[in-house]
């Protein structure tokens, strides 16, 4: 016949376990320490925001995530991926492009400031590595553990950082612009790249696709392309409308866009890490 063995705790050794239980849930719950973060590129000055994990990593330093915003310029939404990415367990600078922390709503004036960069491919650059470099000298940050992932505007510029040869683990792009004016860069990259696209998108069409695809494989690029069915641009920000026909939120491809890029970033982190 099996012996039953029952364990009885005394008050004072199960106050003590509920309070271990408490303290755990509360450290899981702890949002991420956030603060702006000044630093330059040439003469201007730049203002990211950076996000910190809650808790403190005990093995030592851990990745860090530049996140590059739409062409809206370092708004809240930019910030909130910034606390989401730091709640994955990483560092994350949310990058200011444009410099001086500006931010329109108004779409002539986003446009016109995403034009300029986007004509100026290497100004485009230095403003993106200038973040990623912020990053690497972070002293919780291992600099041989870096990424960069930007949506809309921010999917093109964490393209061209990766196109710029700069040594970064990995670059996720959620419906940003594919095409370069310099294709032949391509042979640059040395991380893996991951673009989250949404297949009906009218801003990068089918014919955007296929050639960014023939960009990378002309590279002998480690890349990966997920397109999410009855998405367009934007898919991602719940700022957008719900049956736009240009730009429009969509609930599920901004889940699994997610989903794919946390396990692309364990991927990329882990192996830099062995």
């Amino acid at each position: 016949m099996p012996r039953r063995f029952a364990f009885h705790a005394s008050p004072l050794v199960a106050l003590a376990l509920l309070c271990a239980v408490q303290t755990a849930r509360a450290e899981s719950e702890t949002p991420p320490a956030t603060g702006t973060v000044e630093y330059k590129q040439g003469n201007a000055t730049l203002k990211g925001y950076l996000a910190t994990p809650a808790t403190a990593n005990p093995g030592g330093k851990i990745p860090g995530v530049v996140v590059v915003h739409e062409w809206w310029g370092l708004n809240d939404y930019a910030k909130q991926r910034a606390r989401d990415v730091a709640g994955l367990g990483y560092v994350a600078l949310a990058a200011d492009i444009y410099g001086d922390g500006q931010v329109t709503a108004k779409p002539e004036e986003a446009g016109r400031w995403a034009t300029k960069y986007k004509n100026d491919r290497a100004l485009l650059r230095a403003r993106v590595l200038a973040a990623v470099e912020t990053l690497k000298k972070d002293p919780r940050v291992d600099p041989q553990r870096i990424a960069v992932i930007g949506y809309c505007f921010g999917g093109t510029t964490a393209l061209e950082a990766a196109r710029s040869g700069a040594d970064i683990a990995g670059i996720v792009s959620f419906h940003g612009g594919l095409v370069s004016p310099h294709p032949e860069d391509a042979k640059n990259i040395k991380g893996k790249v991951l673009v989250l696209h949404g297949a009906e998108d009218p801003a990068s069409p089918a014919a955007d696709v296929a050639a960014w695809q023939e960009e990378m494989r002309q590279a002998k690029v480690d890349w990966q392309l997920v397109l999410y069915g009855n998405a367009v641009h934007g898919f991602t920000n719940k700022g957008n409308p719900l049956d736009g026909k240009v730009v429009a939120y969509n609930a599920e491809a901004d889940q699994r866009s997610w989903a794919e890029m946390t396990r692309f970033l364990a991927e990329i982190f882990t192996k830099k890490a062995q």
